[in-house]
């Protein structure tokens, strides 16, 4: 026979009919039920102080609330042998579901041992004993004051039309939801970057009219580079964001979508509802469709949960409760770590900026907006230049020693003002090398010039440099060769050394070579000549 839970209007029913003064009959063919259990209902009302004579007025709330108690607590349907298995058993099957091993797993587990049990009975009595698949109770948050919180979302939202290369693009969707008044605003984007979030940020308040105070992101990488309960870790771009524009920035738990439960079903419903079956050939026709549905589709559509539109209940009671929306156009900066190589410079978007020699080889922080690129060693700032185009440099001299800036710099009045330090004739000679056109292909002489003065000194080079000026020569080489096989200076005045003689001296015949006596020669045929 099939078993049949009787509501609890039944029994209110039953009870009421009973005190009428029906009977049992007739009760079972108007409420059908059977008469066994009217009869049990009537005895559990005899015994709760109920009598016919009291009337229906007697079936007050508590005294419904006493029977239906009384046979809530009845002995209910008995379990099989299966269940006292499980009972058996039921330290083993616990210790397999702390495990998080599956259900269907533990059952082949416990059938290797002996145990026969059937999957319905054991689902049955993980459920009800041992709390295997329910959910944790959660706590309703109570509802934040307008303008508060904008929590944001991101999902993929499907794919547009074929270009002119006949090949579909995915496009996905930042989706901004208002916990007070549910209003919404979708931004369909390609990438999912911070630049693509700032942006889609900035044409959220002009959608708004305004800036919340607090925007609630997913753990996405263009906001949150490391995700953490306590202490997430902001991208430091979109960090810088939110204090020029004024809010602040809560993230949720990894994996928890009930700490912004207002917008993560938000994602598949404007996936389905917004975008799906239409027919969208580029990134722009898809963010007029997404602002003309958030208007007069989403917007105009009663919300299941304020019970309110939520275009008109963000326009009544939230948008005057806005911060001002921004009227100036926010530059996203581009940030990099570039390291400082040999020639004490660093590349930032393909250009060059220089550095101070110290921080050759250190790896730095560049934040390079429309107009400079700043560099930071540790935060702190060490060094500003104009920003430059691709392929262009931006030297600062005093980065460099004064030879080195002069070389690179290719300044020539530099080194003319270095030779004449060491004479007259000297800075002469010098600018008689750097004549003619291109004379910055002609320093390396100029060097070479300062070189020898450092070898020979300046006088020799002074006087040197002024012979050859004096019959028009103004050949480094030769005036280095000059230098070199010239006349050496006068010794120095002095006391001349006594060199001692020899203790042992030979005599100088025992130095001298005696030439050896010879015989008479032979010829060939043995005649002495």
């Amino acid at each position: 026979m099939a078993y049949r839970e009787v509501t609890m209007i039944e029994v209110k029913e039953v009870l009421r009919q009973w005190l009428s003064g029906h009977s049992r009959k007739a009760m079972a063919r108007w409420i059908a039920l059977d008469r066994n259990t009217i009869r049990r209902y009537i005895q559990v009302a005899e015994g709760c102080g109920l009598r016919v004579a009291e009337g229906v007025d007697a079936l007050t709330d508590e005294k419904l609330s006493e029977v239906l108690a009384v046979l809530g607590t009845g002995p209910g349907r008995p379990h099989g042998e299966g269940w006292a298995i499980c009972e058996k058993h039921r330290e083993k099957i616990s210790k397999l579901i702390e495990d998080r091993i599956r259900l269907t797993k533990i059952r082949k587990l416990l059938l290797r041992q002996g145990i026969d049990v059937t999957y319905p009975t054991l689902h049955r009595f993980a459920y009800s004993e041992l709390g295997f698949g329910k959910r944790r109770l959660t706590i309703p948050v109570d509802a934040c004051a307008p303008g508060e919180e904008l929590q944001l979302d991101t999902g993929l939202m499907g794919m547009l039309e074929p270009g002119e290369d006949g090949k579909r693009r995915r496009f996905k969707a930042f989706i901004f939801t208002s916990v007070c008044t549910r209003h919404r605003f979708v931004y369909p984007v390609f990438t999912e970057c911070t630049a693509d979030a700032i942006e889609a940020c900035e044409e959220a308040w002009k959608y708004f009219g305004g800036i919340f105070r607090v925007i609630i992101p997913d753990n996405t990488k263009a906001i949150v580079e490391t995700a953490d309960p306590l202490d997430p870790l902001i991208n430091l771009t979109f960090q810088e964001y939110a204090q020029k524009r004024g809010f602040f920035i809560d993230p949720t738990r990894v994996r928890s979508p009930q700490d912004k439960g207002g917008v993560e079903r938000a994602v598949q419903s404007t996936r389905d509802d917004c975008f799906a079956g239409e027919k969208l050939h580029t990134l722009e026709d898809a963010r007029r469709w997404a602002l003309a549905w958030c208007a007069n589709e989403y917007g105009m559509r009663r919300h299941t949960t304020t019970q309110r539109i939520p275009l008109e209940h963000f326009g009544a009671e939230e948008k005057a409760t806005l911060k001002p929306a921004p009227t100036d156009v926010y530059e996203v900066p581009l940030r990099a770590t570039p390291k400082v190589h040999r020639d004490q410079h660093v590349s930032v978007a393909k250009a060059l900026y220089s550095l101070p020699r110290v921080f050759v080889g250190k790896t730095l922080e560049a934040v390079a907006t429309r107009t400079t690129v700043c560099l930071y060693d540790n935060r702190v700032l060490v060094k500003v230049h104009p920003r430059k185009l691709p392929g262009e440099r931006s030297t600062d001299p005093s980065d460099f020693p004064k030879e080195q800036a002069a070389y690179a710099m290719r300044d020539i009045d530099f080194l003319k003002r270095q030779a004449t330090e060491h004479g007259e004739a000297v800075g002469r000679f010098a600018e008689a090398l750097l004549e003619g056109p291109f004379p910055w292909t002609r320093m390396r002489r100029v060097f070479a010039l300062l070189g020898l003065c450092k070898r020979y000194g300046s006088a020799r080079v002074e006087e040197a440099c002024t012979k050859s000026l004096a019959v028009g020569l103004a050949d480094v080489k030769r005036l280095g060769r000059a230098l070199k096989n010239g006349p050496a200076p006068p010794p120095s005045v002095g006391t001349d050394r006594v060199i001692p003689i020899a203790r042992y001296l030979r005599p100088k015949s025992q130095y001298t070579l005696q030439p050896a006596k010879r015989g008479p020669s032979r010829n060939d045929k043995g005649d002495t000549a």
